[in-house]
Parts: C-alpha cells; sequence; structure tokens
C-alpha cells in the first residue's frame, strides 16, 4: 500500500456536496488527451475522476500542471493496453490517505473525513466476450479490495464494468432501482451476485431522467446504446455506493455534451455525507426520593393514600382481578 504525505482535509462532509465523474476515454496514451480531460472537469466542477483505459504502463502519482493530481495503474509489459487512473483536484488530493495500484484494472484510493472515510474503486472489467477465466479472477479481485476496505468507510466503485443491467430489478430490488435501460447482457449476474454479497446498490439505476442521461455509450452504428452504472449502469460504466450510505448518494446523470473524443458519455455523481441520527435513550421516570419519608408531615400523607388504596380493594374482595389490583395501586 502506497501512502501520500499531507496534511488531511475532509474530503466528505455533511454540508458540501462532492462531484464525482465516472468515463471511458478510450486513451490517455495521446497528445492533448490529459489537458482536454482536465478542463472537461473543471467546466462540470468535477473533484474525482474515474478514467478507465488510460493506457499507461507501470503505476504512479503525478501533479498536473493545473494542480490536478492523477494516480495511475497500468500493464507492467510495454503493451499500452488497459489501465485505470483517478484524478482528482488538489484540494481531493490533501485529503489521500493511501492508495494502491491493484492491476492493470483495478485502482483503489482511501481519503480522509472525521465522520467517515471513502474508499474509491476505480476499474475496469473484462468485456461480455471475454474468457471466464479472466471473468473470475477480476471479481476475485474486487472482492479483495472490498474485504480489506473498513466497515464503516463510504465505498464507491467506479467502473466500466461492461454490464447491461437492464430496467427489470425483479428480485434484485435491495440492490438496484427500475431506472436502468436497454436489456441486460451476461455479465449481469455477475454483477448483481456481487452487489448482494457485498450489500452494494447500483446508483444509476434509481434516479429517474430521460433516457438520453442515462445512456453512457454508443455503438458505431448509432442504434445500440447502452447505460453506464456509478460504483455508486443498459449500462456499462457504473457508480455503484455501499447500501449503508445509500441516502449520501444525491444523483447520477449522463452528460452528453463532455468530449474528449470517446464513444463513452462522462457519467457525474453529487455526494453529501448523510449521517444517521442517534436514536435517544429511552426517557423513565425520576427515581423515588425516598429521603423525603423522613419528613413527618410527609410520611403521614404518603400513608393515608396507601391506606386509603388498599381500603376500596377490601371492600369488595370477590370481585378483585389482576386488571383491577394494578389499576388501584396505579
Amino acid at each position: 500500500m502506497t501512502g501520500e504525505s499531507s496534511i488531511p482535509i475532509d474530503v466528505l462532509r455533511p454540508k458540501t456536496t462532492r462531484r464525482v465523474g465516472c468515463w471511458n476515454v478510450r486513451t490517455l496514451y495521446q497528445t492533448g488527451k490529459l489537458a482536454q480531460m482536465v478542463r472537461e472537469m473543471e467546466h462540470y466542477k468535477i473533484e474525482l475522476l474515474r478514467v478507465s483505459e488510460a493506457r499507461w504502463t507501470g503505476s504512479g502519482s503525478k501533479q498536473l500542471a493545473s494542480g490536478h493530481q492523477i494516480l495511475y495503474s497500468g500493464r507492467t509489459d510495454d503493451h499500452h493496453s488497459k489501465g485505470v487512473a483517478i484524478i482528482t483536484t488538489k484540494e481531493v488530493h490533501r485529503s489521500l490517505l493511501e492508495w494502491k495500484p491493484v492491476s492493470e484494472r483495478i485502482i483503489t484510493a482511501r481519503y480522509n473525513s472525521a465522520f467517515a472515510k471513502l474508499t474509491a474503486v476505480v476499474c475496469y472489467a473484462p468485456t461480455d466476450d471475454a474468457e471466464d477465466e479472466e471473468k473470475i479472477s477480476f471479481y476475485d479481485s474486487q472482492q479483495k479490495v472490498v474485504d480489506d476496505t473498513p466497515s464503516h468507510d463510504v465505498l464507491l466503485i467506479l467502473g466500466d464494468l461492461n454490464v447491461k443491467v437492464g430496467k427489470c430489478n425483479q428480485g434484485k430490488e435491495t440492490i438496484m432501482g427500475q431506472q436502468g435501460i436497454g436489456e441486460c447482457n451476461n455479465n449481469r449476474e455477475s454483477l448483481c451476485t456481487f452487489c448482494q454479497e457485498n450489500d452494494l446498490v447500483i446508483g444509476g439505476t434509481i434516479f429517474m431522467h430521460k433516457d438520453i442521461h442515462k445512456t453512457t455509450w454508443n455503438s458505431p452504428d448509432g442504434h445500440t446504446k447502452n447505460q453506464i452504472v456509478f460504483a455508486q449502469h443498459n449500462q456499462f460504466d457504473h457508480i455503484i455506493i455501499n447500501k449503508r450510505w445509500r441516502s449520501s448518494l444525491l444523483d447520477v446523470v449522463a452528460k452528453q455534451g463532455a468530449d474528449v473524443g470517446s464513444d463513452h458519455s462522462l457519467v457525474l455523481a453529487k455526494s453529501k455525507l448523510k449521517l444517521r441520527k442517534s436514536r435517544k435513550k429511552d426517557q423513565r421516570p425520576p427515581p423515588i426520593n425516598i429521603q423525603k419519608l423522613k419528613d413527618t408531615k410527609t410520611m403521614r400523607s404518603f400513608q393515608l393514600k396507601v391506606q386509603n388504596k388498599f381500603s376500596t380493594l377490601m371492600e369488595h374482595p370477590d370481585e378483585i382481578d389482576m386488571e383491577t389490583f394494578n389499576n388501584v395501586l396505579i
């Protein structure tokens, strides 16, 4: 696990709305592409952006001329394929506690907060037609990352998961809503099982928007469309959040106007930390102050009341039942 030395700030606050993005940009291994992405981040006021198909090799951390920070994880050979990255503003980077380049498909980062720390998992899943062994390996790695995440953390999984979850949520009401689009693909069951086992919610399926603001991928023929899932999606890129902090996810929407020359749309999520209200302890009546009985006048008054109560009972002993007895004592 790689750490970053800084003076941590609170990335999540009850009164601060954070804007998180999710985008498959197809490549960062192209002159001018990174600068173009930063401009779009500034335009949409995005503070943390997940990037897939970065196509950078190795792993590392770099500060950009704009002040943004990029963490990246790629292949260990010289092949410029796959690769994931996290780009954050300077302020959000100051809250970084630690980060880990897991593989060319997964990178994690944990950010500080006084109330609940944020763990962001950025991923790029195998396609629907990939070998089963590759898919199983990916979800095994994802599961280990979730297992290693502290249970109190706000967990956001941000990625191109190559999953179309569709509209129907029958039998899966706990992990998704009915705001998906299109039909599902074969990868759906793997993602749904993963979410059910880890109490996760697919954010892009629970917020009502027009279909154009749910579509996250356009096919080359211009007709086939898929929806992205934000981990807090017919859906390739998704934002997924752990159910414990579901109320902290305010919105997930696709922005068709953002452009970096990709066939995927930018997915924008808004999040504000919502704390649970603490339950008040049961209010119990104050204890009886027996010290008052030391006063002669008070003691006689008390004795008289007790005698009157029991004299009422003794007038009709045959009619006494438990309910009558309790009513007299109250």
